[in-house]
Formats: C-alpha cells, sequence, structure tokens
C-alpha cells in the first residue's frame, strides 16, 4: 500500500502538468522571433542614445495618434482571439469563426492604417537613407508589419478549418496555435509603439 501512494501522487503530478497552449513548433519560432526583435530594439536604444537630438527631431514628424490606434486595434485583435479560443474549448465552432473574422477585420484595420503612413511618409521623400531614426522606424515597423501579414494568414486559415468543423473542445490546438503567434504580434507592437512613436 505505502509503494502505491507515491505512484499516484506521480501521476497526479503528470496529469496536472501546464502545457503551453498550441503546437510546441510555434513556441521555439515565437522565443526566436522576439530574440531577433530584441536586438532590434536593443540596437535602436544604443544608437538613439548617441543621437537624441536627431531622434528626437525626426520622431515629431510620425502621427503618434495614428499610432495609438493602431496600438489599440491590436489590442482589440488580441481580445477577440481570446474570445475564439475560449468558444472553442466549449465547443462552439461558429462561435469560434464570428471573433476569428473580428480579429482578421481588426488585423486588416491595422494593415491599412499602417500603409498609409508609409506611404505618407515616402510621399514626403523620407526614405531608408534619409537619417538613422527613419532606417530604424521603417526597418522595424515594416519587419513587424511583415510579421502581421503572416498572422492574418494563420487565423485566415485557421478560421476557414475551423468553419469547416476541423475544430472541437478535445482538439482545438490549431486555433491555439494561431492564438498564441497572434499575441505576439500584439506583444512586439506594444513594445514598439511607445520606443518609437513616445519616447523623448
Amino acid at each position: 500500500m505505502s509503494a502505491e501512494i507515491p505512484l499516484q501522487a506521480t501521476r497526479i503530478v503528470v496529469t496536472n502538468k501546464k502545457e503551453l497552449p498550441g503546437d510546441f513548433a510555434i513556441w521555439m519560432f515565437i522565443f526566436a522571433e522576439l530574440l531577433v526583435f530584441g536586438v532590434f530594439f536593443l540596437t535602436y536604444a544604443i544608437v538613439r542614445s548617441n543621437n537624441i537630438e536627431l531622434f528626437n527631431q525626426s520622431q515629431l514628424l510620425l502621427d503618434r495618434g495614428l499610432g495609438l490606434i493602431n496600438t489599440v486595434v491590436l489590442i482589440t485583435s488580441s481580445y477577440f482571439v481570446v474570445r475564439a479560443v475560449l468558444a472553442i474549448q466549449k465547443n462552439e465552432s461558429t462561435r469560434c469563426v464570428f471573433w476569428l473574422n473580428l480579429s482578421i477585420a481588426t488585423g486588416m484595420v491595422f494593415i491599412f492604417i499602417k500603409i498609409f503612413e508609409f506611404y505618407s511618409k515616402f510621399s514626403q521623400g523620407i526614405n531608408l537613407s534619409t537619417n538613422a531614426f527613419y532606417t530604424y522606424y521603417i526597418s522595424m515597423t515594416f519587419f513587424h508589419f511583415m510579421h502581421v501579414i503572416l498572422g492574418l494568414v494563420i487565423l485566415t486559415a485557421v478560421m476557414l478549418k475551423a468553419k469547416r468543423g476541423g475544430y472541437s473542445a478535445m482538439d482545438h490546438t490549431g486555433v491555439e496555435t494561431g492564438a498564441s503567434y497572434w499575441h505576439m504580434v500584439d506583444l512586439v507592437w506594444i513594445v514598439l509603439f511607445p520606443l518609437v512613436y513616445l519616447m523623448r
């Protein structure tokens, strides 16, 4: 009897072990991407510390209002993704599709606003070679922009599969995988926005 107690306790520990949501491979990719963005942010901070006046002056030409709107848009989109995951966990595929569509729609709003921002800067003759600030601003925001596009592709694929009934309360790893990537995209912007648009 005494030998069975530790064995049962071991089984309980293994059963209650909390795992990362979604596929493990996406987390390896997320950690790698966060590392790349971290290097970007660190390099930006170092270069800025040696060119504070230039960075502050160039920063004034950015539209903080649009940057703030995009921040709210991405946070809202992440909320919709959370609701999609909660819906499929309750086996509510239709609700899951509904929330995923809202997330995709708000993600598209971010894309359109960012395209407008890029167009505005390029039409003013601003490009990667204008100065050090714009080299980093354009590089980092465009790199993030491409991640948003990839995130939308992933969410669309997940939504289409959910629409076909491909997920359930017992099998919804794909929904969690897409959600995890989208939250990473949101997190990066939450750091990028104040770093580039607001920090003086």
